[in-house]
């Protein structure tokens, strides 16, 4: 009987040493699962050339894990960023980023601010046999067409550019081209304004400092969209409710 008890007792002080072993914390044993993943993650510091890694980072996050994954930069490198991810993720979303990162299209639009008239018939000899010239005449009542000025502007797409043009540098002309579609038959969809600007002359700061003075009037304003090397009238204003108009005619083309 005396051993009988002994043996009952061993076996119960085995039993209550050994359960604790078996009952495994179910969170200990996933965050476990996750370091040991991480492990295997491949890491990668990446250098933009075009592109900001804050403008990316939100896309580049599609292609993660979520399981211990990140991707980081500092603000005060905008251009570098820390990839950490499964080896197979990684190489998806560094292949997203040759995608992205790529040299912006340079355009160059050719911009010409034509005069129309109602009264006068004359026309400058290169409007004589212009195509878009010979449009406006089925389409306007102008009899006379002169061009007031001409501008060359090359910008980075998805940038502002600005100029300055007229007879007395009267108007100033900006615009923010957006290249998209099929590489090779891309559309520049544009932002055109056009002002003209009436100097009256200038004033003086309470600083002393001489401050210019002007009557800013916006004359066209429009987006449209343009294929490359293709030439359209954006739009035509009234002035001063004469028989005269300022017609604005762009072209856009994409150059290396």
């Amino acid at each position: 009987m005396k051993k009988t008890m002994i043996a009952l007792l061993a076996l119960a002080f085995a039993l209550a040493v050994v359960t604790p072993v078996l009952a495994e914390d179910p969170a200990a044993a996933r965050a476990q699962d996750q370091k040991d993943e991480t492990k295997n993650y491949r890491n990668e510091i990446v250098k933009l050339k075009y592109v900001r890694a804050q403008d990316i980072q939100a896309v580049l996050y599609n292609y993660t894990s979520r399981k211990g994954a990140h991707i980081q930069f500092n603000t005060n490198l905008p251009n570098i960023m820390t990839v950490s991810d499964t080896p197979e993720n990684v190489e998806k979303i560094l292949a997203v980023i040759r995608e992205i990162d790529v040299k912006p299209a340079d355009v160059l639009f050719t911009v010409q601010l034509v005069l129309g008239s109602e009264s006068d018939a004359a026309t400058d000899a290169e409007l004589q046999n212009d195509p878009i010239v010979k449009e406006l005449r089925k389409l306007l009542r102008y009899k006379g067409y002169t061009i007031l000025d001409a501008t060359l502007l090359r910008t980075v797409n998805r940038e502002d550019a600005e100029v300055t043009f007229g007879p007395k540098a009267e108007f100033e002309f900006a615009l923010k081209p957006d290249v998209a579609g099929d590489p090779k038959l891309p559309v520049i969809k544009t932002e055109v304004r056009l002002r003209h600007i009436n100097r009256l002359g200038t004033t003086t700061t309470k600083e002393g400092a001489s401050q210019p003075i002007a009557d800013v009037k916006t004359l066209i304003q429009s987006t449209l969209n343009i294929k490359s090397g293709e030439r359209t009238v954006v739009g035509v204003s009234k002035l001063d409710g004469g028989d005269k108009g300022l017609i604005l005619i762009i072209s856009a083309k994409i150059v290396d």
